[in-house]
C-alpha cells in the first residue's frame, strides 16, 4: 500500500503550482480529482506544443489523475459536490483570495460539511497583506524576493530565470510538505486546518545567505560582487574555447588547490583573497585557451567541483540520470504516444510503481459526482 493510497483530494488549481503539488500527492497514491471548467477545461490543456487532446504541459503535470467538469458559478454544481466534499481529505485552490468564498467553497464553508479537510491556498502573496489581490507570476515573485535582484548578466542587468522557481519550490513543495503536517495534526486531533501557502514567502529560504550578511553587519548582497553571486573566482562560468561554459564551483581550498593545479593557475593568483577579480580574469583567459572536450579530459577524475554546462538534450542523455531511473516512467496519451514524466523528489519505494500512466480527459471522471 502506497502512503497516501487512502486519501481523496480535490483539485481546483490550474497551470503549475498547485497541479505539480497534487502530482506529488499522486504519485505516493492519492486518489486527485482536478475540477474543471466545462468544455475547455484549465487553461494548460490549451498550451503547446500538443500532445494527445491537450498538451504535452498539461499531460506531464496531471499524470494519474481524474478528471469532473463542472461550471463552479451555478448553484447545482456546489450541491454535485457535496458528496465529494464530504468525503476529501485535502483540498488545493489557487485563486485570488476571496474567490472560493464567492463560489460558496472557502475554508469555513467547506469546514462545516467536512470538519477534517486540510484545505490548502496557494497564491502569490498569501491571503492577507497590500500585494493579495495583485495579479503576478514568477519572474514577479523573484523581484518582489530579492532573488532577481542578485543575479545579474554581463551587462550587471538581472538575467531572466529559466526555471520557475517560485510556482515550484516556493508554492508546490511547501503546499505539499504542509498538507502531510496537516495531515499529521489530524491523525492526533482528528481536525483537519487551513494552509495559506504564499510563493513569495517560499523564496525567503533560498536568501537565506544574504539575509545572514546583511542583518548581520549591514553587507547586503549586491550582483556579481559576492560569492554565491560571481565575485569569486571559486564560483564562477568560464567561457570554453569553441564557445561552450564550465561551471567552477571549487569553493573549499582542497578543490580550489586542485582546480588551480589542474589548469596551471600561477601561484601568486592562487590566494584569491588579495585580488579577486584578477583571478578571475586569469583563469577566464587559461579556460579559453581549450575547448570544452579537451578541459573534460583534463579534468576527469579530479576532485575539483567543475563540469561542463550542459544543454538540456545533453542533460536527459546523462547516464546518471539512467542509473537512477529518473526518467524511466512515461505519461501516455490514448493513440499510445508517450512523454517521460515529470522526475519527482519521492523515494521509488514510496511511489506508484507504474511505469506508464494516463492523463485525464476532461470529464472522464463524471461518475464520481454519482457515488
Amino acid at each position: 500500500m502506497l502512503p497516501l493510497s487512502d486519501l481523496r483530494v480535490l483539485d481546483f488549481s490550474t497551470l503549475l503550482p498547485g497541479p505539480m503539488a497534487t502530482l506529488l500527492l499522486a504519485e505516493a497514491g492519492a486518489e486527485v480529482i482536478k475540477i474543471e471548467r466545462p468544455g475547455s477545461g484549465e487553461e494548460m490543456r490549451h498550451y503547446r506544443p500538443a500532445f494527445g487532446d491537450a498538451s504535452a504541459h498539461f499531460a506531464m503535470l496531471n499524470r494519474g489523475k481524474r478528471s469532473i467538469a463542472l461550471d463552479l458559478k451555478q448553484p447545482a454544481s456546489l450541491e454535485a459536490l457535496q458528496p465529494l466534499l464530504e468525503s476529501a481529505d485535502v483540498l488545493v485552490e489557487q485563486f485570488r483570495p476571496g474567490v472560493m468564498t464567492r463560489l460558496g467553497l472557502g475554508y469555513e464553508q467547506v469546514r462545516a460539511i467536512n470538519p477534517r479537510i486540510v484545505y490548502c491556498s496557494i497564491t502569490g502573496y498569501g491571503q492577507g497583506g497590500p500585494k493579495a489581490q495583485v495579479a503576478a507570476h514568477d519572474l514577479n515573485y523573484q523581484a518582489d524576493a530579492g532573488l532577481l535582484g542578485i543575479s545579474a548578466g554581463s551587462d550587471g542587468a538581472p538575467v531572466v530565470p529559466s526555471a520557475l522557481i517560485a510556482d515550484i519550490a516556493g508554492g508546490a513543495y511547501p503546499a505539499v510538505m504542509n498538507i502531510l503536517l496537516a495531515l499529521r495534526a489530524r491523525d492526533r486531533t482528528g481536525q483537519g486546518t487551513y494552509l495559506d501557502i504564499a510563493m513569495t514567502d517560499g523564496l525567503l529560504p533560498f536568501l537565506f545567505w544574504g539575509i545572514g550578511n546583511g542583518a548581520s553587519d549591514g553587507g547586503w548582497p549586491k550582483p556579481g560582487a559576492e560569492q554565491l553571486s560571481g565575485g569569486s573566482p571559486r564560483y564562477q562560468i568560464y567561457r570554453t574555447a569553441d564557445g561552450r561554459h564550465l561551471a567552477a564551483a571549487p569553493l573549499e581550498d582542497r578543490f580550489w588547490a586542485n582546480f588551480c593545479e589542474a589548469i596551471g593557475l600561477p601561484p601568486a593568483l592562487r590566494d584569491d583573497r588579495r585580488d579577486p577579480l584578477a583571478t578571475i580574469t586569469q583563469v577566464a583567459r587559461l579556460i579559453g585557451q581549450r575547448t570544452a572536450a579537451q578541459w573534460n579530459e583534463i579534468l576527469a577524475g579530479r576532485d575539483v567541483c567543475c563540469n561542463l554546462v550542459k544543454t538540456l538534450e545533453e542533460a536527459l542523455a546523462d547516464p546518471q540520470f539512467a542509473a537512477r531511473g529518473a526518467l524511466s516512467r512515461s505519461v501516455v496519451a490514448e493513440d499510445c504516444d508517450a512523454l517521460p514524466a515529470v522526475s519527482v523528489p519521492i523515494a521509488g519505494h514510496l511511489r506508484d510503481p507504474r511505469s506508464e500512466l494516463a492523463y485525464p480527459r476532461l470529464g472522464e471522471g463524471q461518475d464520481l459526482l454519482e457515488r
